[in-house]
């Protein structure tokens, strides 16, 4: 369970020195530090459920969102989010894992997301046509279709059953919302 600093001070009060008593439970294990002031009950818990707590507003998406929906074969364990507005590139070390933060546009930020609740949590992750779109956005732009597909097939290692799979219509949709040059050249070869 994710506990806040006010939280614990609020069920230690009856301590002389709670802050003291914070520093014994997390020397013992009894809490974890996520960042200052966030603390989680659980040692095991997976860092993806931690994800968008550590910082926000963010969801889960690029490679982490391909691997969890199995559209690139990697293993990523490297927690990856979308945010918007926040100019530069976070990341956050942690017991849980390492967790990374990159801006999306604006206009394309709140599209395309779905919410899971696993247990006492739930976390925000892109859809698979949206975790693709985010990861065309950030990467080098491209010249033509031709470098497009080796691009998403040689390169990302897309699963090109997996993409086949994918709403075309919802990917063009979303490839709409980003101004870049690869998600333009995504839009024209999905037509």
């Amino acid at each position: 369970m994710i506990k806040t600093y006010n939280t614990l001070l609020n069920e230690l009060h009856n301590y002389r020195a709670p802050n003291n008593k914070i520093s014994r439970m997390v020397k013992t294990g009894s809490v974890t530090p996520i960042t200052k002031g966030l603390y989680e009950t659980d040692k095991t818990i997976p860092g993806y459920l931690l994800a968008n707590i550590i910082y926000g507003p963010s969801y889960l998406s690029f490679d982490f969102a391909l691997s969890y929906y199995g559209l690139i074969p990697e293993a990523v364990y490297t927690f990856t989010s979308a945010t918007f507005e926040k100019k530069k590139e976070k990341i956050y070390n942690n017991h849980f894992g390492t967790f990374t933060y990159r801006d999306v546009p604006s206009s394309a930020y709140p599209y395309g997301i779905c919410l899971i609740s696993e247990g006492h949590y739930s976390f925000a992750i892109a859809t698979p046509e949206k975790a693709l779109c985010d990861k065309l956005y950030i990467e080098s732009p491209v010249k033509n279709k031709k470098e497009l597909i080796e691009l998403l097939f040689t390169d990302l290692r897309i699963d090109e059953t997996e993409f086949q799979q994918l709403d075309k219509e919802v990917l063009c949709n979303l490839a709409g919302l980003y101004k870049s040059t690869n998600l333009k050249l995504l839009r024209k070869l999905l037509r």
